[in-house]
């Protein structure tokens, strides 16, 4: 891919790649400067090249001179979290405690209120849940445009998932309806970025049992003084979307990735990455070196097993 640079380039090409569920097992970036250059080496989930014409022609157009990435577009419509982002239907954002049963709470108080639920895309780490909900009405199959009726909706959720909440944490339970339009993935992980999950002491079963001593991400940073970066190492169990994870968020970090070498050997991946923050300024302190590894490790271990994250639709086709 080689086009003029521009802000948030990599993650919006890593997006393209990852939206497909492309396996990347190598790459090269170089962006510094004017002009952004990188190669990518993928393969399917079945671990084959990528032949199907449909995909290859999707991927050209993507990232050619025509595509979403050079006309400016922030995403893949079907991606988006916005109120207009799946057909004619509202998303609402909601995190807080996880506990067994939550959801099953959720979708009561929706079908009460005459709620259908389109999609839904939902994460779980260090004991927290975030959710993004796509709904419309279950008799028109429209947004609902009732304030009336979207606030008591806000509110009975507000309950249910303070119900959920430690007296003694200073975490708390939020909903919010979702009125831009941000890559549902990346919306996922800003709002347990914002909920500092990076700070949880404890770990889930599932990243206990994902997480054996041979893949525990190691995550190290480094200064290279001579050149005026920050040096990033991530090595870790390889995975689809493990690159989409870690730009996604070194971006929302407000880092800027200027070169990068991208690498697997079986089940290892290896990633390096060098940075600066968006003012031009490397990482002078520990304490901003351990908040990036802290963040990095948070990000990659929320997608790290299937049974912590999922999604469902409805079976009609609503649109």
């Amino acid at each position: 891919v080689d086009s003029v640079n521009k802000p948030g380039i990599l993650l919006e090409v890593v997006q393209v790649l990852s939206d497909l569920d492309l396996i990347i097992t190598k790459a090269y970036i170089s962006s510094d400067g004017g002009w952004f250059m990188d190669v990518f080496h993928v393969i399917d989930q079945q671990g084959k090249k990528i032949t199907d014409g449909k995909t290859i022609d999707y991927i050209e157009k993507a990232l050619g001179p025509k595509g979403h990435i050079t006309a400016g577009a922030k995403t893949w419509p079907s991606k988006q979290v916005g109120v207009h982002s799946v057909g004619d239907h509202t998303a609402i954002e909601l995190i807080g405690r996880d506990r067994p049963g939550l959801l099953s709470e959720i979708s009561a108080v929706l079908a009460n209120l005459r709620f259908n639920v389109a999609a839904a895309e939902v994460w779980t780490h260090n004991r927290r849940i975030a959710c993004v909900l796509y709904v419309n009405d279950d008799t028109t199959c429209r947004a609902v445009g009732d304030q009336t009726r979207l606030s008591l909706m806000e509110e009975q959720l507000k309950n249910i998932l303070r119900g959920c909440d430690d007296e003694d944490s200073e975490k708390v339970a939020r909903t919010s309806f979702s009125m831009g339009f941000t890559h549902v993935d990346r919306r996922l992980h800003q709002m347990f970025f914002a909920d500092r999950d990076y700070e949880g002491g404890g770990v889930t079963t599932a990243d206990q049992v994902d997480h054996t001593p041979s893949f525990k991400p190691e995550i190290t940073v480094e200064r290279l003084e001579d050149k005026g970066y920050s040096v990033v190492n991530v090595k870790c169990r390889d995975r689809a979307k493990l690159m989409f994870d870690i730009v996604c968020t070194l971006t929302d970090m407000q880092y800027v990735v200027f070169h990068a070498a991208i690498s697997s050997d079986g089940p290892h991946a290896s990633q390096e990455y060098y940075i600066r923050h968006m003012d031009g300024c490397i990482l002078d302190t520990e304490g901003e070196k351990e908040r990036v590894i802290k963040c990095l490790e948070a990000a990659i271990r929320r997608r790290v097993s299937e049974v912590s994250k999922f999604s469902f639709y409805s079976m009609g086709d609503n649109s």
